[in-house]
């Protein structure tokens, strides 16, 4: 029997890739939007807090297991910005589009080995919305930061994000190979670990 969970987030890419690696656990990831839960104020001040923030509040809302995750980019050159504001570094509402134009306009004219950054990401499971241990893994990718957007795949600031290993961006990458090289999927493997060992 399928177990459903809650994903604490409206985001499609994120719903999309947890959906494809937890389906082998017999586990349905469903939306946060689905049962109605609002946004929560993500208060926190590290990707941790964030995360558990909002998996205790989709938890408490609709009674369900819960996952959350908080994840960002942290370019070394702006000190660790956008870090935990990246989903909103343009403002509360900003498109995927006006977050890469204002981090480009803060790195124009920064020199290529200047441009180190990465994608960390933090999951938390929350059994129930009063768990005390609940398990949180993180996973983090090294890369830098382009000039100018490139490919159509993946979300985010994944067009601008250059993948050494493959020679090409992140939004370049078949999503397979997006899940064994990106922080969500090193944290998600993790996650998987952690579930298989107890739930057998």
């Amino acid at each position: 029997m399928r177990k459903k969970w809650v994903l604490a987030t409206g985001n499609n890419g994120k719903v999309k890739e947890m959906s494809e690696i937890l389906n082998s656990l017999s586990i349905e990831v469903i939306p946060q939007t689905h049962f109605k839960v609002s946004n929560i104020s993500e208060t926190g001040t590290t990707f941790v807090e964030n995360a558990i923030i909002k998996a205790r509040h989709a938890a408490k809302v609709t009674g369900l297991p819960t996952i959350a995750d908080d994840s960002g980019l942290e370019v070394d050159y702006l000190l660790g910005k956008p870090g935990i504001y990246s989903a909103r570094y343009a403002g509360q509402s900003a498109s995927d589009r006006q977050n890469i134009d204002l981090l480009l306009a803060h790195l124009n004219g920064i020199k290529k080995q200047q441009r180190r950054a990465r994608f960390r990401c933090v999951l938390v499971h929350m059994r129930h919305h009063l768990d005390p241990t609940p398990i949180i893994c993180q996973g983090t990718w090294e890369g830098r930061i382009m000039d100018a957007p490139i490919g159509n795949r993946g979300f985010g600031y994944d067009p601008i994000f250059w993948v050494e290993s493959d020679q090409c961006s992140s939004a370049q990458l078949s999503k397979q190979r997006k899940h064994e090289l990106s922080h969500r999927g090193q944290a998600l493997t993790l996650l998987v670990h952690q579930l298989k060992a107890e739930f057998g």
